[in-house]
């Protein structure tokens, strides 16, 4: 198992990767349009995934059906997820866009461990993280207002 300080450092390395994701789409919605952008966007990772598939022998797809059938809406909730950021970056800004989306993450994430849903595993909302998504809310207002 990974350690947690590479968990921590996959995950700083993701949150850039998206951050500067947000950036070159903003680019390209701003000189292409959302559609050109989101298109160009999954395209090339697209191919990049079939060529890393095609490489490495395949992929294994046994027990497929096991999985809930709401865990296959991934590529539509990442084509909105990739839109959203693509139409929101060049109106808002890079930071406030993240913001509003990163807070909602955490929002959404906080509700769906409380009560675990879909899947996932109970890990209650005390005080504490209540106080912190409080504070959150805050932070956003700070700096989108």
């Amino acid at each position: 198992m990974a350690s947690y300080a590479t968990l921590i450092t996959v995950a700083a390395l993701g949150g850039i990767a998206v951050t500067l994701q947000g950036q070159f789409m903003g680019l390209m919605d701003q000189r292409l349009g959302t559609r050109a952008s989101v298109f160009i966007t999954y395209a090339s990772g697209g191919l990049v995934v079939a060529l890393a598939v095609l490489l490495s022998g395949g992929w294994n797809l046994k027990g497929w059906q096991s999985v809930p059938w709401y865990a296959y809406s991934t590529g539509l909730l990442g084509l909105f997820i990739v839109g959203t950021i693509s139409y929101t970056v060049p109106r808002l800004g890079l930071t406030a866009a993240f913001t509003i989306a990163v807070a909602s993450q955490f929002i959404l994430a906080a509700l769906l461990d409380h009560f675990g849903l879909l899947g996932g595993a109970v890990r209650p909302l005390d005080l504490s993280r209540s106080f912190g998504i409080g504070i959150l809310i805050l932070g956003v207002w700070l700096i989108v207002k």
